[in-house]
């Protein structure tokens, strides 16, 4: 389908939402909540803290539908509303671990889809950058879009895109450096 289209579709959907239909909430779900979860996936490491996420984005919806401007991309302000939801989670996060004076827990038993060095390696790069990491190489946005989403500058985005692979790298160059050398020392 084309995307004009979908983004009409949406916009009608919109203005249902606005106008109180609960219906329209629905078929907002249903077209766009398997991707804002695989991008909350990809900020937050967690499936379950995802899910939470996704809902309370939707529910946010519900709730400022009337703050939704018909110029703006339906799926640019669900993907904004959804990333605003996962950085209070990382808040939040943050939060309890500093509470309770040990770092954040990681899921006990990892999903067999999960890379477990890729997800650490991300655990090293700044919340921000991680966030436009997964918008970027997650959901495909283009500079510009993550931009909007983010409500920063196009130079800030390619700035902190560049400052996160950065990181990313350097983290998964040391853990593979570091399996070489236990793989030296076990032979």
């Amino acid at each position: 389908m084309d995307a004009s289209v979908d983004a009409e579709q949406d916009r009608k959907l919109m203005r249902r939402l606005v106008a109180g239909d609960e219906a329209a909430l629905s078929a907002l779900v249903e077209r766009h909540g398997s991707r804002l979860l695989a991008t909350a996936a990809r900020i937050l490491g967690s499936r379950a803290d995802a899910e939470d996420a996704v809902q309370r984005a939707f529910l946010r919806c519900w709730m400022h539908a009337r703050d939704y401007r018909p110029e703006w991309a339906p799926s640019t302000w669900l993907s904004r509303i959804l990333v605003n939801a996962c950085v209070d989670e990382m808040r939040r996060r943050d939060a309890s671990a500093a509470r309770e004076q040990r770092p954040t827990a990681r899921p006990s038993r990892p999903s067999p889809d999960d890379d477990i060095d890729l997800r650490r390696a991300l655990d090293d790069v700044p919340r921000e950058a991680r966030i436009l990491l997964a918008l970027r190489y997650g959901e495909g946005l283009s500079h510009a879009e993550i931009a909007r989403v983010r409500g920063i500058s196009i130079n800030t985005v390619k700035s902190q895109l560049a400052r996160g692979k950065a990181i990313l790298r350097a983290s998964l160059d040391g853990r593979a450096s570091d399996a070489r050398r236990r793989i030296r020392r076990s032979r």
